[in-house]
């Protein structure tokens, strides 16, 4: 009987990229965080706004830069184009059509849909590294779905839900009263299920491990990150910096990983060549255009829209009879990101992307 188990232990662990890039990539990005909010302590900013330099790491080089990475896996890509032109054309005119639409009668309500728009892709990306972490380790219990999604969704949206309840919080999510208070304190409500979701988890991960060595280690590793970061982040603390280096650092390094993943993946099959300064240089050149394509969209936001950064972006200009039509388009970038990231990575849509979840 001992050796019939022992035969039925997976020969190695379900990793996506590798032990030692998925622990720099989750739990790495993680740790980033946390180090961030003790240098908010040190410096007496913890319980404060975002100072500038904080911003410029987490929204410009990590939040925006994030976005343009769908540019590398669809817009520079002639052959992907090729592939869905109908779907990678229509959805940036769309989106462009549909903001329009929509902020010409209402700004407010323009920032409210794009808010919760938005709440609901970084939902879904935390979702999706708990089904590729599933499916690389094929994983196809109906129980064990029913409790990875509850543990995963619950992570994020009880934090949301306190939020809803306990409104006007010291931040926000693009704008001030972006999201919709709720006159009842639900997450008292919600509270039992999400600590009974996470318990629930944790039994299951260390009984299946102890019993049949079936761990999953990346899954249990961004479960218990997203929790961590969403409760300390909106729950635990009340200040947009502390808001700002546990939301954006764990969704944005991730997703620049995985993107940087598929096109290394995708050169190395057309190419012979494979050695490390070219490794150095497709890497630089992937984080210098992500970069600069950032700085131009907030130098555009902040010049037209904003004017909070003269220091880093000049002076204003006077284009307030234009907003109308600057706010939709530069919000364009960003809804073709949320709409398209929720086609690209499914396992039907390339090669390299299926070989990322293969058991």
């Amino acid at each position: 009987m001992t050796s019939a188990i022992a035969d039925d232990r997976p020969s190695k662990l379900p990793w996506l990229f590798g032990p030692w890039a998925d622990l720099a990539t989750f739990g790495g990005s993680c740790l980033l965080a946390i180090v961030f909010l003790a240098i908010g302590g040190m410096l007496g900013v913890l319980h404060s706004d975002t100072p500038e330099w904080t911003w410029v790491i987490a929204i410009l080089l990590i939040d925006v830069a994030h976005v343009y990475a769908t540019g590398f896996r669809v817009y520079f890509d002639q052959t992907e184009l090729r592939r869905r032109p109908w779907l990678y054309g229509l959805t940036p005119i769309l989106a462009f059509a549909v903001s329009w639409a929509v902020y010409s009668e209402s700004a407010t309500l323009f920032w409210r849909c794009l808010a919760y728009l938005a709440v609901f892709h970084f939902i879904r990306q935390q979702y999706g590294w708990v089904a590729l972490y599933r499916r690389k380790a094929n994983e196809r219990s109906r129980a064990g779905k029913w409790i990875d999604s509850m543990a995963i969704y619950l992570a994020t949206i009880y934090p949301l839900v306190y939020w809803h309840c306990h409104l006007p919080r010291g931040f926000w999510w693009f704008q001030e009263d972006d999201f919709a208070s709720l006159n009842r304190d639900w997450s008292a409500w919600l509270a039992p299920v999400y600590w009974s979701s996470l318990l629930a988890y944790s039994a299951r991960s260390i009984y299946r491990g102890i019993l049949s060595g079936r761990w999953n280690p990346g899954k249990d590793l961004v479960v218990a990150t997203t929790a961590l970061c969403w409760y300390v982040g909106i729950v635990w603390f009340n200040s947009d910096y502390a808001f700002t280096v546990t939301n954006v650092i764990i969704h944005g390094i991730p997703y620049l990983v995985l993107v940087y993943w598929y096109q290394q993946t995708n050169q190395e099959s057309n190419s012979k060549s494979g050695n490390s300064s070219r490794a150095i240089f497709r890497l630089s050149r992937f984080l210098g255009l992500l970069w600069v394509l950032a700085y131009a969209e907030e130098l555009l936001w902040d010049r037209g829209v904003w004017h909070e950064r003269d220091w880093l972006f000049g002076g204003s200009w006077s284009a307030e009879s234009l907003d109308m039509l600057i706010v939709p388009l530069l919000a364009v970038p960003q809804i073709t990101h949320y709409v398209l990231d929720g086609f690209i990575w499914r396992r039907s849509s390339h090669r390299s992307v299926e070989a990322i979840g293969r058991a």
